[in-house]
């Protein structure tokens, strides 16, 4: 489980009027999206790369993100097709080109699945790919996801001399209880082992841990949080279990902490992180200075990524509108499509009524909150156009503001969801 990943927006009653729909070659006609719009946006913002690599050894029972079981559709012994993935990878990124001709990546996040099932020469390969392309940033972040087991393990170092500056390895717990009930494949050994080798091997890297896990205790959580700072974590992202739709957990909910035990394991981890020297510089992101993940941060400031691979998502600003273009999710699907030039299965153009609550829903999430300055250069719309939410939450204590920024409350990190909420369109 990661929020590295970009969250998909619901669109009510299905896809608005104005979305290109699967064959129409308009998806990526630029003069489409540069026509004349109702948005003035006067710069465009930072752009980064979401590459998506589908496959896992075991879909966990909490997961709603789009992985695929490798076994359950392989014949025995069948070796994951890395090489026709990654030529469709490279036909879906030339095929989206015309789109952000010119513009720099500033950040590269390979997610999954379990990317770190691809070996370290498909690893370079892609990455290559990718330069080849794309103008990179000399000094871009680029982001692998990884799983704790042992042949994984082993790849780690491989993966640094690929190009990967950045290590994301998905821990989740060091309890061999909570490991089974979450359905992971590592055990604790494997963990502890898994994040030795991701110290020794990178500079920055990830760590992510789960919080009011079945069974769990308030002992319990704070035992997980130490034995994770006992690796001096450059950033550690801790994130409740949530039962979401359309998986296991939802079907079969497990027992789960009280919401007031939860509060505590929450007040405990901040303390913890806190006296450790880590900065909880978003809901769910702990990190020392100089490590707080770029990535992610462009997301949370409602900049562009372009997504791409199964059901990759993407968001992308022109001059007069954004559009949030979405791949096709069967991997195999997406590899004969890909390479047919039709990966996109639909590409929304957002409306000026949900730009608002779309940046509040990223932007809220900072601790550092967002400048009004940057409000309206990311969405190409007036201040008037949050002045009423703003002042609803002010009056509710969710947030502070001053001439320039505004930035969560204590109570507004608390109750997020309530304070995003209020700038909904009616």
């Amino acid at each position: 489980m990661s929020a590295d990943k970009p969250v998909p927006v619901a669109w009510p009653g299905g896809l608005p009027a104005r979305a290109v729909l699967p064959g129409d070659a308009r998806w990526n006609d630029v003069r489409h999206w540069m026509r004349p719009g109702t948005l003035q946006l006067q710069s465009l913002p930072p752009l980064s790369l979401y590459i998506h690599l589908p496959w896992c050894l075991k879909k966990c029972p909490y997961c709603d993100f789009n992985s695929h079981e490798w076994s359950a559709t392989a014949a025995p012994g069948q070796a994951l097709p890395e090489a026709r993935y990654l030529d469709a990878l490279r036909a879906d990124l030339e095929a989206t080109l015309p789109l952000i001709w010119g513009r720099t990546v500033h950040s590269v996040f390979i997610g999954g699945g379990t990317p770190s099932l691809f070996s370290p020469e498909s690893i370079d390969r892609l990455l290559a790919e990718v330069r080849a392309l794309l103008r990179l940033d000399a000094d871009a972040e680029i982001t692998l996801e990884a799983n704790p087991g042992t042949f994984e393990k082993d790849r780690f170092r491989a993966f640094r001399a690929a190009g990967v500056t950045r290590l994301s390895v998905g821990v989740q717990s060091f309890n061999n209880v909570h490991l089974k009930a979450l359905g992971r494949v590592h055990d604790r050994d494997q963990a502890m082992a898994a994040m030795e080798e991701a110290a020794q091997a990178f500079d920055t890297f990830n760590l992510d841990l789960m919080y009011a896990l079945p069974g769990q205790t308030l002992a319990d959580c704070e035992a997980d949080v130490r034995t994770a700072l006992g690796f001096s974590p450059p950033h550690l992202s801790i994130y409740h279990l949530t039962l979401e739709p359309n998986t296991v957990f939802a079907k079969y909910p497990p027992a789960l902490p009280p919401e007031d035990e939860a509060w505590d394991m929450l007040d405990r981890i901040t303390a913890l992180t806190g006296a450790a020297g880590l900065q909880r510089y978003e809901v769910s992101a702990y990190a020392r200075t100089g490590h707080h993940s770029r990535h992610n941060t462009n997301y949370w400031q409602f900049g562009d990524y372009l997504g791409i691979g199964a059901g990759a998502h993407s968001k992308l600003s022109f001059a007069h509108r954004i559009a949030r273009p979405v791949r096709v999710r069967e991997p195999r699907l997406y590899m004969e499509r890909a390479l047919a030039g039709d990966a996109v299965v639909s590409a929304e153009e957002v409306s000026r009524a949900d730009l608002p609550f779309e940046f509040m829903l990223n932007a809220m999430r900072l601790r550092q909150g967002f400048s009004l300055q940057q409000f309206m250069e990311r969405t190409g719309l007036p201040l008037s156009s949050i002045e009423p939410g703003l002042a609803q939450a002010l009056q509710k204590g969710l947030i502070e503001r001053d001439a320039a920024r505004v930035w969560p409350t204590e109570r507004g990190f608390d109750f997020l969801s309530d304070l995003q909420a209020l700038f909904l369109a009616d």
